[in-house]
């Protein structure tokens, strides 16, 4: 490809959109548009919509490549001209000895084609169509890709290897098809990615070497190589690949769909976007006027239609078009052009097909998020209706705040039933003679009951107002900036994970402000201790890291000793012997972990040499991932029992989707829950029995005595944010799912080396699922313990919750 750039084409760099993905990168290059991440719904196979594409326009396209790809195109062709050729699923087995057997099947296949027709004289029809125009060939290989999935990147030596086959492969399929045509001179090559990766083997999410792909065209039609004395570009690749003095093109990835139609001579595809990159191409002003004036014409065609389809769906008098690209500039467009291409004023015409194509691709914008306002003063309603309506409910009945009702005015409620009702009927025939899509009717509709409800609870709400009046303002103004930063801290962590080291270092000095430091300062040392190493893990690196098996396994060691040690203990405490399934069970869970030390080490040498997936490895690995659901339920239901059984039983599963440091994070989440549990019994009265006694006594299987279970106090407000922070600690503590390259290959390792678009996700929400069941099980405990329902401190997190998500709609 250097040769290449140097001696026979031009370069450039493709610049993806997220997701960084293989089907909807695929679409981009051959279909022109950047399809709906709903397609991540269907696994990335199914074709939410059917969609035009090159190959469709074609007049015959033959590819060859992977099973996950090729049959969407093939599939939304119009006609039989579209043919495929895919080897087995069963072939991805990325953890085998060779990965590179899939690029050599692809062009081994490619050179049998080639072969067998020109030999086989009975194929003599087809010898007369291979000389017509418009025929495309596609070629997909993974090499590199599934050689850096499981192994987590690669050295470099290994690296630049996988390259050298690719490369050589290539120069062997365009020598092929070049002796096949006799030398003819057109037939063009266009080389590119559909994207890139990360060092350490993913893809998915927005980092530059996941977004810029290469882009390499060569042949009949494309520009010669371009020498230039300097060149201004943002990165550094130009000096890391020496080649400063070679002119670099950039496109965004849609825009190479309109380059290969104009290449081989068919219309674009209907539903492209792309922009036709006029320096490709190596041919006269005239043909490059023509062609953006085509492209310019393709798409606001698409412009045309959007606003037709959203022009019968809206009200005349409430219709508003977009201004900016009226029918009348549209007509002096046309007219403007048909003008210059009289006077061959080929230049003039470019530049007005661009400015065109800029019109209606922000026309197109426009229309597609017409109804945005609309749709969101809808959901702000419903959402703002709703978290009021918990705030009610919650002081209805977990609070001894609202007095209870005397006498319950019928006339007016019914009066207001009436009204409600009077405006959904009218919302509903407002949106049935738009002919809205049925998902309106759920937006609109739904603040309608929500409000009515609210409204009928009027008397809670005088209570409430009347309770806030007897604070100061400066109280309340200091509960307000507190629920606004504690709210911003939550928000903020889903930018930037160093918020919630922030955040674990503010609730560490939280107890020194308490009374509990008096207590118990054992718990408290505790609990300062525990939440600065937690703090620690949103600091670490999230893409990049190495794996460290080592570290894994010392962890998981370090878990079977502390956990050990204190279920034997809390069984000694409790001055009972245990039972034989008690033991019996917490055998079973350390010989589980064990066990899953032992597969993940040997997986991870197995390939590391090259051998694959080891079948006692596989199937050891699901076992221990269908019992980590199962064995806790053996277990007593005395409450650290139960508690270390659960975290035993999920260690092992956890462990198996391991790479290096988190696998210590349950380890330090688990001792923290524990102590917050404990030091929330210390908050509270305690009536004269020690809150160790009283934690061991808890029985989960006992039902809750309603006599016992207390109103809500404002402390229990602080509890819930503690739930949902720690929540959300869970959910970007070690970076599991910061980034959606986190669903990479190498969750499988220990389960499956072939690639699933179903097991990744799955196993990668597994993983993610554990830490969740920690601080879950330890919120339940501290709703028993502090003899709270388990619907009032819910109703909390959901109004907080809520909150947040008002805030991301607006994001």
């Amino acid at each position: 490809f250097r040769h290449v750039i140097e001696n026979k084409g031009i370069w450039g760099v493709s610049h993806t959109h997220v997701p960084t993905e293989s089907r909807p990168g695929h679409v981009a290059l051959i279909a022109g548009f950047y399809e709906d991440v709903s397609a991540v719904a269907r696994g990335w196979k199914e074709n939410p919509v059917e969609f035009d594409s090159v190959f469709n326009e074609s007049k015959y396209t033959w590819s060859w490549g992977s099973p996950d790809i090729l049959p969407m195109f093939a599939k939304g062709a119009s006609g039989d001209h579209v043919y495929t050729r895919c080897y087995p699923a069963e072939n991805e087995d990325f953890a085998a000895e060779d990965a590179s057997k899939l690029d050599t099947w692809v062009f081994d296949e490619v050179k049998d084609f080639f072969f067998t027709i020109f030999k086989n004289k009975s194929l003599l029809s087809f010898n007369k169509e291979r000389k017509k125009r418009r025929v495309s060939f596609f070629l997909q290989v993974l090499n590199v890709t599934s050689n850096t999935h499981l192994r987590k990147g690669m050295h470099p030596r290994e690296y630049k290897e996988n390259i050298r086959k690719v490369d050589d492969g290539v120069r062997e399929i365009v020598s092929t098809i070049e002796n096949f045509y006799g030398n003819d001179g057109r037939t063009a090559f266009i080389f590119t990615s559909d994207h890139g990766m990360t060092n350490w083997g993913s893809h998915g999410a927005g980092h530059p070497s996941e977004t810029l792909t290469p882009l390499v065209a060569w042949g009949a039609g494309v520009s010669q190589p371009q020498p230039v004395t300097s060149q201004d570009f943002e990165d550094n690749y130009l000096k890391e690949w020496e080649l400063e003095n070679w002119k670099r093109i950039d496109v965004s990835q849609a825009d190479v769909a309109p380059l290969v139609a104009s290449l081989i001579g068919v219309p674009f595809p209907l539903n492209s976007v792309g922009i036709l990159p006029l320096e490709y191409l190596k041919s006269n002003n005239q043909f490059k006027a023509e062609s953006m004036f085509t492209n310019a014409v393709q798409i606001l065609e698409q412009f045309k239609v959007k606003m037709t389809q959203k022009k019968e769906t809206t009200l005349s008098f409430l219709f508003t078009p977009f201004k900016l690209l009226s029918d009348s500039k549209q007509l002096d467009f046309l007219r403007t052009v048909r003008s210059y291409s009289q006077q061959q004023k080929y230049n003039e015409t470019i530049s007005l097909c661009k400015e065109m194509i800029g019109l209606a691709l922000e026309g197109l914008t426009y229309y597609h998020t017409y109804d945005r306002f609309f749709l969101g003063t809808s959901v702000v309603l419903g959402f703002v209706g709703w978290t009021s309506y918990i705030i009610v409910m919650i002081v209805k009945m977990h609070t001894e705040f609202a007095k209870p009702s005397t006498k319950i005015n019928k006339t007016s409620e019914a009066l207001s039933l009436k009204v409600f009702i009077a405006v959904g009927v009218l919302i509903a025939f407002f949106l049935l003679i738009q002919a809205c899509p049925w998902t309106y009717y759920i937006y609109c509709l739904l603040p309608v009951p929500v409000w009515y409800m609210v409204i009928k609870e009027f008397q809670i709400l005088q209570d409430i107002i009347n309770v806030l009046m007897t604070f100061s303002v400066g109280q309340c103004m200091g509960s307000l900036l507190l629920v606004i930063l504690g709210i911003g801290v939550l928000v903020l962590s889903f930018f930037y994970r160093s918020v919630l080291t922030l955040g674990l270092i503010m609730f560490a000095g939280w107890p020194l402000f308490t009374n509990t430091w008096n207590q118990a300062q054992v718990t408290v040392l505790s609990w300062i201790v525990l939440c600065l190493l937690l703090a620690i893990f949103p600091l670490m690196p999230v893409v990049g890291r190495e794996p460290n098996i080592i570290l894994v396994i010392m962890g998981t060691m370090f878990k079977i000793i502390v956990l050990g040690r204190t279920n034997t203990t809390n069984l000694n405490k409790r001055k009972e012997k245990a039972t034989k399934l008690s033991l019996l069970t917490l055998v079973i869970k350390i010989l589980s972990v064990a066990l899953s030390t032992y597969v993940l080490n040997s997986t991870h040498l197995s390939l590391a040499q090259k051998q694959g997936l080891p079948f006692f490895n596989q199937i050891a690995s699901w076992i221990t991932l269908a019992s980590s659901f199962v064995v806790p339920l053996l277990s007593p239901t005395f409450l650290f029992q139960r508690l270390l059984s659960i975290f035993l039983s999920l260690v092992s599963p956890y462990l198996l989707l391991s790479t290096g440091y988190e696998a210590l994070f349950p380890l330090v989440l688990s001792c923290l829950m524990f102590v917050w549990i404990n030091i929330e019994l210390e908050t509270l009265p305690l009536h004269g029995r020690s809150p160790r006694q009283k934690l061991l006594e808890i029985d989960f299987s006992h039902s809750t005595d309603i006599a016992q279970v207390r109103q809500l106090q404002l402390d229990d407000i602080r509890r819930s944010f503690f739930f949902v922070f720690f929540i959300v600690t869970a959910f970007f503590g070690t970076g599991n799912i910061a980034s959606i390259n986190s669903f990479s290959l190498g969750v499988l390792k220990c389960f499956q080396s072939f690639f699933s678009h179903f097991l990744v996700p799955l196993l990668s929400f597994s993983c993610i699922l554990i830490p969740f069941v920690l601080v879950m099980c330890a919120f339940e405990t501290i709703q028993v313990s502090t003899q709270l329902s388990s619907k009032s401190l819910f109703l909390i997190v959901l109004v907080i919750s809520d909150i947040m998500a008002l805030h991301w709609l607006f994001v």
